[in-house]
């Protein structure tokens, strides 16, 4: 559903995106992590449309996205990490405008989303809140039938409660077949509903994984007076062994059986297992 090959994009001698190559299929929620100014904007922005790539070559749907951008746009509902509404408005005439827009919206939809939301639409946009106005904004994004989400930092300003709804709109959108693009600071937000991630960091994508691969992924910690037993052959290449004083740990990519029987071998003080998870990738590209 979604290419880059080689993405390049620079502001003068600020280099945003450098060489970034990826694919998302279709029906997938896509994780994309990085802090601020790491390029994830940028990514999106480029990928809408709105910015032409120095080099490279974007696309959605088989479609250039900066030559054919009118016809991405309207495979596209975007929800950007700025979002802004009129506020001369009250909230229920906000998204009866914004359906009047596109042929694919739906009015009723968003009254929906909005109510699950917990959102009063009888306000005054220019008089509620940030969360509030990050909730109506999400009405109108995600009333929207298309094959393409793109959600820049959507759950940010709302409380622990409305998060999980969010998250719960994006299982539902994957469960339809759509793609959906996942911007997010919380890595708890990404391991509950992605298939896959990627994070940036000065504009590269350092790391692309599927959150399957990822959460097989285990640290075994080893207490032992005595050194290990050898390596068998076949874990040589997979595992990775740091000594930590008195202990040792152990990284496995998925053959948990396997190092348990070789461990077995050895006179061992205690031992504990622990899933790698997502925090601690993350952390080896920013601390």
């Amino acid at each position: 559903m979604v290419q880059t090959n080689q993405l390049r994009k620079s502001f003068g001698s600020f280099v945003a995106l450098d060489n970034v190559t990826l694919d998302v299929g279709r029906g997938h929620v896509f994780g994309l992590l990085g802090p601020n100014g790491a390029g994830k904007s940028t990514l999106i922005r480029t990928l809408m449309g709105f910015l032409k790539p120095g080099a490279g070559s974007a696309t959605v749907g088989g479609m250039d996205c900066h030559k054919e951008r009118m016809k991405v746009h309207q495979e596209v509902t975007y929800l950007p990490g700025d979002a802004r509404v009129y506020g001369l408005m009250k909230g229920r005439s906000i998204l009866k405008q914004f359906a009047r827009y596109r042929s694919n919206a739906s009015h009723q939809r968003a009254l929906e989303i909005a109510e699950r939301l917990e959102l009063d639409l009888s306000r005054w946009v220019g008089l509620m809140s940030t969360g509030m106005r990050q909730k109506l904004a999400l009405a109108v994004c995600l009333s929207v039938d298309c094959p393409l989400i793109i959600l820049d930092e959507p759950t940010a300003n709302l409380d622990p409660t409305i998060r999980g709804r969010v998250l719960e709109f994006v299982s539902e959108a994957k469960a339809a077949g759509k793609t959906v693009i996942f911007s997010s600071h919380v890595l708890s937000e990404i391991e509950e509903v992605c298939d896959d991630v990627g994070i940036l960091k000065k504009g590269q994508l350092v790391f692309r994984q599927s959150m399957a691969t990822l959460n097989r992924q285990h640290r075994i910690t080893v207490g032992c007076d005595a050194q290990l037993p050898p390596v068998p052959p076949s874990l040589t290449e997979v595992l990775t062994i740091t000594k930590m004083n008195e202990r040792s740990v152990i990284e496995t990519p998925d053959r948990v059986p396997e190092v348990l029987r070789w461990l077995a071998q050895a006179d061992l003080d205690e031992v504990s297992i622990e899933p790698i998870g997502l925090k601690s990738v993350y952390h080896r590209f920013h601390q």
